[in-house]
């Protein structure tokens, strides 16, 4: 489910490391220590991470990708998730293949 707010996603993170809020679930990573030299710069930088806007088509994409359970990107990068995980994970044409009329 996408939201207006990342603080509205309840599997987000982003409460704890964009507001402050205290969870035993989280433990912070090696990347957030380095946002700042202190709480209160590291709380800024995160939310400023998500201060960009995202364009609506890159938004629709996202949201396509994600309720299908697909991986976006280019087709190189979709084609090694795809041999990581050993799913697929790109879309394929719905239906029966066509066949060959000779």
């Amino acid at each position: 489910m996408m939201v207006d707010d990342p603080a509205d996603y309840i599997w987000s993170s982003y409460q704890c490391n964009g507001l402050g809020k205290q969870s035993i679930l989280l433990s912070p990573h090696e990347l957030y220590q380095q946002l700042g030299l202190n709480t209160a710069e590291r709380l800024e930088s995160y939310r400023t991470l998500f201060s960009t806007h995202v364009e609506d088509e890159l938004l629709d994409n996202i949201r396509k990708a994600s309720n299908k359970g697909l991986v976006l990107g280019n087709d190189r990068f979709v084609d090694e998730m795809e041999n990581l995980s050993g799913r697929r994970l790109k879309e394929r044409h719905r239906g029966r293949p066509k066949k060959n009329v000779l």
